[in-house]
């Protein structure tokens, strides 16, 4: 970061969904930030983002952005195959990365992107955005107080209201490498300590496609963590009412648990029954202020010098449960970490 100024640079790779997000919030609700530039395979994706924002350059190659010795950081929104490649000539480029998750689904890779970050002396976060939610930053913070005693179970449940499309399903590395990553990621995070085995089950409950396609839309996992906790884990692809995100720690002196987001608390009681609002009905919704807390955190690690929270040896650790997950529902047994 320039001496001169008190704001940091960034570039935006990829112009999808998620890219869209963080160069709004990056644009509109990050004082200190200013976008220089947004670059996507699409040229007219990042033109339109660029044009809707007031960006000074779209391009269709992020290369641009890396050579522009402008900016300070990258923001990695690009296709997962992409990532670990993309650290690694953003280190060189002595850029900071904030990179979306998975890294990489391949631990040899992930290792080498991780390399490059340490030899470049670059900052890395990875958007694990679910820790800056306001819900789970309570059960951790709780945890971690000590006031539900020593963890004895932990419950995650995370159903999405819809399936992506199939032609995603193909290229996502499959439900625990894309879906539960997070919530094996939540797991570390609201239990304070490392997952030591895991045992996955699943199966195609709600379309077939799905399994053609070589995964599973629905799946129950059980961890085991170093302290001595369970936790259990329930996904499922489509669930009807919306997105449903809940988490509870049991524990010896206690219990702390969250229920889901709704648009509104307003519940209506009538001679048919008691009526409420559903949940938020995606993540972009449910989780519109833990995009920004993330990003407020990135670009403030940059300008304090400080270690983001959210590192790529959390990314790593998170992909390494998925990766056993899926030996151990693909094996039918439990799968020790230690054997990934």
């Amino acid at each position: 970061m320039s001496a001169q100024r008190d704001f940091i640079t960034v570039g935006v790779i990829g112009a999808g969904r998620i890219g869209k997000i963080h160069a709004e919030n990056l644009a509109y609700r990050i004082p200190d930030a200013r976008i220089l530039a947004i670059a996507d395979i699409q040229p007219e994706a990042a033109q339109q983002t660029a044009a809707r924002l007031n960006i000074p350059t779209a391009s269709a190659d992020y290369h641009d952005l890396l050579n522009n010795k402008d900016i300070d950081a990258v923001i990695i929104c690009s296709a997962t195959d992409t990532h670990a490649r993309i650290i690694e000539e953003a280190s060189a480029a002595r850029k900071h990365i904030f990179c979306e998750k998975p890294i990489d689904l391949d631990l040899k890779r992930i290792d080498q992107a991780l390399a490059a970050v340490d030899r470049a002396g670059v900052k890395l976060q990875v958007g694990f955005n679910r820790r800056y939610d306001s819900n789970f930053r309570a059960i951790h913070e709780a945890v971690k107080a000590g006031k539900v005693g020593e963890p004895h179970i932990l419950r995650i449940t995370s159903r999405d209201p819809a399936p992506p499309p199939i032609s995603y399903v193909k290229v996502s590395g499959g439900i625990f490498l894309d879906m539960t990553i997070h919530d094996f990621d939540m797991a570390r995070y609201l239990v304070g300590s490392e997952v030591t085995e895991v045992y996955a089950a699943g199966g195609v409950l709600i379309d077939p496609q799905i399994g053609a396609a070589g995964d599973i839309d629905t799946a129950a996992v059980t961890l085991r963590f170093a302290n001595g906790a369970i936790g259990v884990i329930d996904n499922s692809r489509k669930a009807v009412y919306g997105y449903d995100q809940r988490a509870e720690v049991f524990g010896s002196g206690g219990a702390v648990s969250t229920s889901n987001n709704a648009a509104h608390t307003a519940v209506i009681s009538d001679a048919a029954g008691v009526h409420g609002p559903l949940p938020l009905y995606f993540f972009l919704e449910r989780y519109t202020d833990s995009y920004i807390a993330e990003m407020r955190e990135f670009i403030d690690c940059i300008k304090n010098n400080t270690a983001p929270s959210v590192t790529g040896v959390d990314a790593r650790k998170a992909t390494v449960i998925g990766l056993a997950a899926r030996k151990s529902a693909q094996e039918n047994r439990p799968v020790k970490v230690s054997e990934i």
